[in-house]
C-alpha cells in the first residue's frame, strides 16, 4: 500500500518556484517525479542521484514523455559534484538532504541565481517531546492515507497501469536533529524559514533575493 510522503509535498514545493526561474537543479532526484514536474512548468532541469537504478528509470520515464522542456539526468554525488555558481533559480532536495554533512547547503547557495530559491523537504531525528507528539499523530493519518491509495488500486484501470514496480532509492535514517537543522540554517542561510510537517518531514526555504517573487 504505497502512500509516497515526499510526492505528498509536491505542490507545496512547486509553490516557491520563482516567477523569473528557468533552470532548476533537483537534488536526489529519485524516478524523476518532481523534476518532470518543473519541466512541464517550463524550467530546464538538471536532476542528479546517486543511485544508478532510479537515474535510469527516470531517463526512462522522461523519455516517454512531450515536456515543454529538457531534463538531464546524472548519476552523480553531490558531495564530490562541482556545481557552477550563481547557475540555478530553483534548487530542491526532497528527502534527500540527510544523506549528505550539513555543509552542503553552501555548495547549494552558492550556485543560486541572485533571487533563486532553494528548498528542501527534509527528514530529522526525533528527539523532543513535539517531535515525538507530532509523530504519534501522523500515524494514524498515515494509515488512513494508505488504505485510501490501495483501496485506489484495486481499481481495474488503476491495476492495468501500475503493473511494474519501479526501483527505489536507497533510504538513511536521519542523523541529525531539527533543532540542529534550524541552528545550521540560521548561520548559513539568514531569514531561511522552515517549518515542520506532518509526515515526519521539515520544510525549509531560502529565497537567496528576500525579494524575489514566486508563481
Amino acid at each position: 500500500m504505497p502512500f509516497d510522503h515526499n510526492d505528498h509535498y509536491h505542490d507545496l514545493l512547486l509553490r516557491e518556484l520563482p516567477r523569473a526561474g528557468r533552470r532548476a537543479l533537483d537534488v536526489g532526484c529519485g524516478n524523476g517525479t518532481f523534476a518532470r514536474k518543473l519541466a512541464l512548468r517550463g524550467f530546464t532541469v538538471d536532476a542528479i542521484d546517486a543511485d544508478g537504478d532510479v537515474i535510469a528509470t527516470a531517463r526512462e520515464q522522461a523519455g516517454a514523455l512531450e515536456l515543454p522542456a529538457d531534463i538531464s539526468f546524472e548519476q552523480a554525488d553531490i558531495t564530490r559534484l562541482t556545481l557552477p555558481p550563481n547557475t540555478y533559480d530553483y534548487i530542491s532536495c526532497l528527502a534527500s538532504f540527510h544523506h549528505v554533512p550539513l555543509e552542503t547547503v553552501e555548495k547549494l547557495r552558492e550556485s543560486l541565481t541572485a533571487d533563486g530559491v532553494l528548498v528542501i523537504l527534509g527528514c530529522y531525528r526525533e528527539t523532543t517531546a513535539a517531535d515525538h507528539a507530532v509523530s504519534a499523530l501522523a500515524v494514524p493519518v498515515n494509515a488512513a492515507y494508505r488504505l485510501a491509495v490501495f483501496a485506489r488500486e484495486q481499481l481495474p484501470a488503476h491495476r492495468r497501469s501500475t503493473l511494474r514496480r519501479l526501483p527505489e532509492a536507497p533510504v538513511a535514517a536521519p542523523r541529525v536533529s531539527l533543532a540542529q537543522i534550524k541552528e545550521y540554517a540560521s548561520a548559513r542561510l539568514p531569514h531561511s524559514e522552515i517549518r515542520r510537517l506532518l509526515f515526519w518531514r521539515y520544510l525549509l526555504v531560502f529565497r537567496n533575493g528576500r525579494g524575489a517573487g514566486v508563481r
